[in-house]
């Protein structure tokens, strides 16, 4: 009797250190992370999430998972002795140097992840959980998808989606042209980015405004500019931020579309509002809109 081989994973852990540290601006820091394993991963580029596992005073990062099952291995530990997890999206890959780069937003020591980047230096390690060059198919953890006839792009978030927004702007077609909205701190987190020259960058420091108001403002702006013909409103099934994650990324072309391709990520109250206002008040087809809550404020992160 042959036994079946056990199915390979689309996401592994592997063991990775810091190569290098960079502070880009008052909020944002670069860690450059490298490990002899980096060639079996595959990040996707854009915005391709993976997950980080941070170690814990005392133990490190002992009693880690390392199989392939590492989510449930995770999950079955003890809470005192389980490494704080959390998901980042790739700045930037270069499989030939074993190199990725995360784009960290600085908070303080307001929660483990934000902790461990402020004094992050050469030689830590962590574990990051990515994309496997030994999965037969698409890996996921990647949803900028938008339709290949979409005329118009629009692209907004706030400081947790810069680094995904980032790297989908720099890699877009020299014949495309999309409308970016970026919301950050403070003026000092506008970042140089290198960009085709179809893509138009606003960025929004908040300063002292409610976080979301400048980008809420910003958004409803460029759709009312660039949605040509309105079309009737659609209504929308309520989504408990608080309880449950929005993430509603269309799969396919859109069934009736404006031409319009909307792309929404951020603090998971603010876009639930966007999501409201191009689907239900502007009957945008949720065909068209991807939106993405990566963090609820006032909740831990995963």
């Amino acid at each position: 009797m042959t036994l079946a081989a056990p199915p390979i994973p689309a996401y592994r852990p592997v063991a990775a250190q810091v190569a290098r540290v960079r502070r880009l601006s008052p909020s944002f820091l670069r860690v450059t992370f490298t490990g002899s394993d980096f060639d079996e991963l595959a990040p996707a580029g854009l915005d391709q999430r993976i997950k980080l596992l941070f170690p814990t005073p005392g133990r490190g990062l002992q009693g880690c998972p390392a199989g392939d099952d590492w989510y449930a291995e995770w999950r079955a530990l003890p809470d005192a002795l389980r490494n704080p997890l959390r998901t980042y999206t790739v700045r930037a890959a270069r499989p030939e140097a074993r190199e990725l780069d995360v784009d960290f937003v600085l908070h303080g020591a307001t929660g483990p992840a934000s902790a461990w980047a402020e004094r992050a230096a050469s030689g830590d390690e962590v574990i990051l959980i990515g994309p496997n060059a030994r999965f037969p198919g698409p890996t996921g953890g990647v949803e900028w998808r938008p339709p290949a006839d979409a005329s118009r792009l629009l692209i907004a978030g706030d400081e947790t989606a810069v680094p995904a927004i980032s790297a989908i702007a720099e890699t877009l077609p020299h014949d495309r042209t999309a409308r970016v909205l970026l919301e950050v701190p403070e003026w000092g987190d506008v970042l140089d980015l290198i960009l085709p020259p179809g893509v138009h960058v606003t960025w929004l420091p908040r300063g002292v405004a409610p976080r979301g108001a400048l980008l809420t403002a910003a958004v409803v702006a460029a759709v009312r500019e660039l949605t040509v013909v309105p079309t009737p409103a659609t209504e929308l099934p309520e989504v408990d931020v608080d309880a449950e994650i929005l993430w509603e990324v269309p799969v396919g072309d859109p069934g009736r579309s404006s031409g319009l391709y909307a792309w929404l990520a951020g603090e998971a109250g603010v876009v639930k509002g966007l999501r409201r206002h191009l689907v239900q008040d502007c009957g945008i087809d949720r065909a068209s809109v991807a939106f993405m809550g990566y963090w609820r404020e006032g909740r831990p992160g995963s």
